[in-house]
């Protein structure tokens, strides 16, 4: 056996199981690092299929930046179990159901039957091929149009996401910069002479120290 057939088993073992420990792992936080673990074994079949380039973007975009963001989101919502699985058995038909067609689904496709998987990944490339320079001449050519449209669509995204954070909500207490710089030292701070003990224990103190 080839040692390529080898570390594909192997990535594709590893990332099976991680992907059932994320349906079935109880913590959550245990469930997005399956997640991770399953991305990294992706990311090496994808490395295995000379797919370089998405091998790194799915390390660098989803590992990287989504998959740390979800684990803070979930870290910080401080999830309730135990109220989550109540209305697991409710949901369990149709669970099931978008299951089975997900799995009919990458069974046809891998059959290569209707979409001719036979020939990927491409053979008899030359030396100097660069998967990355095509994907970017395909990208920036044929699907310009599209990939402008996406681009627009996500800068729109994060222009609502930035506003909806910017609202003025009822529920919060927040202070407004311009107050904060223009306050003054009196505003914030009071001198109190105070008197560290009363005149009689001052009294004594002084007549023990004249008999010694």
């Amino acid at each position: 056996m080839e040692l390529k057939t080898i570390l594909f088993y192997l990535f594709a073992v590893i990332m099976v199981f991680a992907a059932l420990r994320v349906v079935t792992a109880r913590n959550p936080v245990h469930a997005v690092l399956f997640l991770v673990l399953a991305f990294f074994n992706a990311a090496g079949l994808w490395m295995l299929l000379q797919a370089e380039f998405l091998s790194i973007m799915l390390v660098m975009v989803y590992v990287g930046a989504v998959m740390v963001l979800f684990l803070f989101v979930v870290m910080m919502l401080d999830i309730n179990i135990e109220q989550m699985r109540k209305g697991f058995w409710t949901h369990l038909p149709l669970g099931a159901g978008v299951g089975l067609l997900m799995v009919a689904e990458m069974a046809v496709v891998l059959s290569g039957r209707y979409f001719g998987l036979q020939n990927f990944p491409p053979q008899n490339l030359p030396a100097n091929h660069s998967n990355t320079k095509e994907l970017a001449r395909v990208m920036f050519t044929d699907y310009v149009y599209p990939f402008e449209l996406a681009s627009v669509i996500l800068l729109v995204a994060v222009i609502a996401a930035v506003m909806l954070t910017q609202r003025t909500r009822k529920d919060t207490k927040g202070m407004h910069p311009n107050d904060q710089i223009a306050v003054k030292r009196n505003d914030r701070l009071r001198i109190v002479r105070m008197v560290s003990e009363p005149p009689e224990v001052q009294a004594v103190d002084a007549k023990a120290e004249e008999k010694s």
